[in-house]
């Protein structure tokens, strides 16, 4: 029913006369070509188009590469990894002629299939774990949209749901938990920290900094999805393809409401239906204790009381500003603690930390807030024994918060005592604190005990009223609810209305009472929700607001002259490209959710009438296994890209792909299984022709040579040491050290241990730092994650080579290598034999193995390891 709906957003409207540019007409299946093979038999398809293009041309194709080159070239194409020596001798030895299709179908169903073409993916949506611009923060829950990605690709999930997942999983696929994990796509780029976080949106920078950053949503999808540079419409009508300006603002206008930043969600799907329904237990019995006081109210006169407790809500004094905070200390690494006598033990739902907001040197929101800490809960005051630790948060800096409550579940631990201890401190100006506004500590039966408690610290300052320990439990703390003298007062109003209810209506309001007191106490008891940096409406406080006070109304989106903020146009309605031979303009209710907006434009996209998402997945995926595209420019199928070389061919396969299940892994088993795929990589006699006449390979009378992408560098490296750890999934590892972490961090990838076994995962698990590229993968032509790459660099540089001599890493991976082929035993020629078929997959000849052997001998094992690892052979996959 929510595909119906949404799909309606596409009513009629008549798109114009669309282009008859390649890329815009519509998709229809070309007739295959009756090309057949040397004994007269009907070729594939895939093969018969590139046979009758060749034939056309005068060439012919090249012959089978063997089953070891072609085993190595699978496994780096849908595996990122290298086969091992038993698995080659054993596919080089199989009889059975259906060896190969078996071998792709296994290498299909290995979950390293997925983290290896999520990289492709990421490289093209520029994900990365850090923020850019001048402070490049970390995005410490960036990581669950990677991991989404590589979900999806092993599941196979349909391509249709993959796009709309990523735009508007929320509004299509709700209460799961790919719908919002997807939605790390629309915030997967660059973000401004100072034009958000410190600049209003009513400031003419602010203005800016926000339509940069829907630009680079517009952009990101477009590019992605349909490979349309829409983005060159900014300040006017593009210049080459037609897309209007007003169209351009049209895309800015679904991404309206959006902002990037932290949501919180179930991991569970049952866990989150759980939470809703509780959730609309709660609200409907709000709704029916809020009609039986409006009853009473009618009834029992509580205006006096009424008006004292708006003259309570208004009285100077305490403030939500006001917090404790520990003496400075000239070392972030000294311990600070401060704790919470609740008086007695007590059954807790869970604990909560309030961050403070203090202007000092321009700090703000979250000073003082420790990037490394722990809570604990004891009966012990002294927290020498019973001590159980409720969050620990001490082995790396977390990014500050802000404002945002911190909430720690206890689900039931009894404790009369809260200690939360400071091991790293908060910067304050050259020197270092700990702070907090407020603690809380919450029943089960939804009680907050914390309030008025005695608390107790390492030290403190002591200057009331901003500063007092006190402070820590008053109820007072910014964006919290305030607990103070109106509290008293809202008691007695209410001890008046149950006084003048009949007994019905008081068993009634203790019904409402204890029904929602459980309702709340078993959605305090769910497991905690887990977070996700996402495009979504962001509710915040302090400068960067979002459109939390509209309660989540997109932003009005006017058409910019020459795409000045401070001369904006007429107002942009939601909606796509009209070239497209598709409805331009969505038609969506007037009080139509934000969301819907999004749901639209991914219909839009997904709709089989789109020419341009089929075309440019297809193109995607042929250009990892050749090396390039059909169309040359997978990022521009526009008047200033490439046109394809096989047009036919490119719309079989879209439609292909379209109409039979739109499974990627088919596509792939589709292309790999085809001749074209399978051919050699280097001319041969019969060749030689086509050598001269299409020397860059364009009409695919052979394979490409293609080199490893950096990441296989690196991944092969480790297997090959025996330390890969193939641990899947979650935060990712740092081959870095940061130094202020607080500010504007600095990456220092020359301080990381090679040796640290935490960063022995796939390179795909790496944290991605977009300021700071990583120095070793750049030189091997890494993706630059602050630009969408989709099709990288391929350089041979001194640098590169260098870097594969004297790279901490392959240093000391090439010692354990050595160490690993030592354990195999045998004389130095068995060794040198044994690492050679390891890390090219072959054996070596006898003149290699000699000369091989000699430098071994003279120069040790380890860095006869780092010759082979130098090797060009070892650094491209066939």
């Amino acid at each position: 029913m929510l595909a119906v709906v949404a799909s309606s957003a596409l009513t009629a409207q008549s798109p114009g006369t669309h282009s008859t540019w390649w890329s815009l007409r519509p998709l229809q299946r070309p007739a295959v070509p009756a090309e057949r093979d040397a004994i007269g038999r009907p070729l594939a398809p895939i093969d018969a188009f590139v046979a009758a293009g060749l034939r056309a041309r005068g060439l012919v194709a090249s012959p089978e590469a063997d089953r070891r080159t072609l085993i190595r070239r699978l496994s780096f194409d849908l595996l990122g990894l290298p086969p091992s020596p038993a698995e080659v001798d054993a596919f080089v030895a199989d009889p059975d002629p259906q060896a190969y299709p078996k071998l792709v179908d296994r290498l299909l169903a290995s979950p390293r299939y997925g983290e290896r073409w999520a990289r492709h993916w990421l490289d093209v949506v520029h994900y990365a774990d850090t923020h850019g611009y001048d402070k490049d923060k970390l995005r410490p829950h960036a990581w669950p949209y990677r991991d989404y990605v590589i979900r999806a690709l092993n599941a196979d999930q349909p391509y249709a749901r993959f796009v709309q997942e990523q735009l508007a999983g929320d509004v299509l696929f709700p209460g799961t938990r790919d719908g919002i994990e997807a939605l790390g796509f629309i915030a997967a780029g660059p973000w401004d920290f100072i034009g958000h976080e410190e600049v209003p949106e009513s400031k003419v920078d602010g203005k800016i900094a926000r339509h940069l950053d829907r630009d680079d949503m517009v952009a990101n999808t477009m590019l992605t999805f349909a490979s349309t540079t829409v983005h060159c419409a900014q300040c006017h009508d593009h210049k080459f393809d037609p897309i209007p300006q007003s169209e351009y603002y049209g895309l800015q206008a679904v991404f309206a409401a959006l902002d990037r930043t932290e949501v919180l969600y179930d991991t569970d799907d049952a866990v989150a239906a759980r939470r809703r329904q509780l959730a609309q237990t709660q609200s409907e019995l709000r709704a029916r204790r809020t009609t039986l006081v409006d009853a009473l109210r009618a009834r029992v006169d509580v205006r006096a009381l009424d008006a004292a407790i708006e003259l309570a809500e208004r009285a100077p004094g305490r403030s939500a500003h006001f917090g404790y905070h520990s003496a400075v200390a000239s070392d972030p690494a000294t311990a600070k603690w401060v704790q919470v006598d609740l008086g007695r033990s007590e059954p807790l739902a869970r604990v909560t930390l309030h961050p403070c907001r203090d202007d000092f040197n321009g700090i703000g929101a979250g000073f003082g807030f420790p990037p490394r800490f722990k809570v604990e809960l004891s009966d012990d005051p002294q927290f020498a024994r019973g001590v159980t630790t409720l969050a620990d948060a001490t082995a790396s800096d977390i990014a500050n918060p802000g404002l945002a409550t911190q909430i720690l579940y206890a689900r039931g631990l009894s404790a009369r005592y809260v200690r939360v201890t400071a091991t790293r401190l908060a910067p304050r100006q050259n020197d270092w604190i700990f702070a907090l506004a407020e603690l809380g500590a919450i029943a089960v039966d939804g009680r907050n005990v914390a309030l008025g408690a005695t608390v107790t610290a390492l030290d403190s300052i002591e200057a009331p009223v901003r500063w007092q320990r006190s402070n820590l439990t008053d109820g007072y703390a910014p964006g919290a609810p305030a607990n103070d003298d109106a509290a008293t007062l809202r008691r007695e109003r209410e001890t008046a209305l149950v006084a003048g209810a009949s007994e019905a209506e008081q068993r009634a309001w203790r019904t409402l009472d204890a029904e929602l007191a459980e309702a709340t106490r078993q959605a305090s008891a769910l497991p905690p929700q887990a977070r996700v940096y996402a495009g979504a409406v962001h509710h915040g406080s302090g400068t960067f607001v979002g459109t939390g006070a509209q309660g989540g109304a997109p932003r009005p989106i006017h058409v910019l002259a020459r795409g000045n903020v401070q001369k904006p146009g007429a107002l942009a309605a939601p909606g796509a490209l009209s070239a497209a031979a598709l409805p331009a303009r969505f038609a969506l209710p007037t009080e139509h959710r934000e969301g819907d907006r999004r749901a639209a434009l991914a219909h839009w996209l997904t709709a089989p009438e789109n020419p341009l998402t089929w075309r440019s997945i297809v193109n995607r995926v042929w250009l990892h296994h050749f090396g390039r595209g059909l169309v040359d420019t997978p990022n521009d199928f526009g008047r200033m890209g490439a046109q394809p070389t096989h047009p036919e061919l490119l719309d079989w396969l879209a439609v292909e792909f379209r109409d039979g299940g739109q499974s990627l892994k088919g596509l792939h088993r589709l292309i790999v299984t085809s001749a074209t795929y399978r051919q050699v990589a280097s001319a041969t006699p019969a060749t030689q022709r086509a050598l001269q006449s299409d020397a860059d390979n364009r009409f695919l009378w052979r394979q490409h040579r293609r080199k490893l992408e950096a990441e296989a560098v690196r991944d092969t490296i480790l297997a090959l040491a025996g330390k890969l750890d193939l641990t899947m999934g979650g935060p990712g590892f740092a081959d870095f050290a940061i130094e202020k972490p607080e500010h504007s961090p600095h990456y220092e990838y020359h301080r990381h241990d090679p040796d640290d076994p935490a960063a022995h995962r796939r390179s795909i698990y790496r944290i991605v730092v977009r300021s700071q590229p990583q120095p070793f993968l750049t030189a091997l032509d890494c993706a630059d994650p602050a630009m969408q790459v989709a099709r990288r660099n391929e350089s041979v540089s001194p640098l590169q080579a260098l870097a594969m001599l004297d790279n901490p890493l392959v240093l000391a991976m090439a010692e354990h290598f050595a160490t690993r082929t030592a354990r195999g035993g045998g004389e130095l020629a068995a060794q040198v034999q044994r690492a050679h078929r390891e890390a090219l997959g072959r054996p070596a000849d006898a003149a290699e193995l000699a000369a091989l052997v000699g430098y071994a001998r003279a120069f040790g094992m380890a860095n006869l390891c780092r010759v082979l690892f130098n090797r060009n052979e070892f650094h491209f996959v066939d």
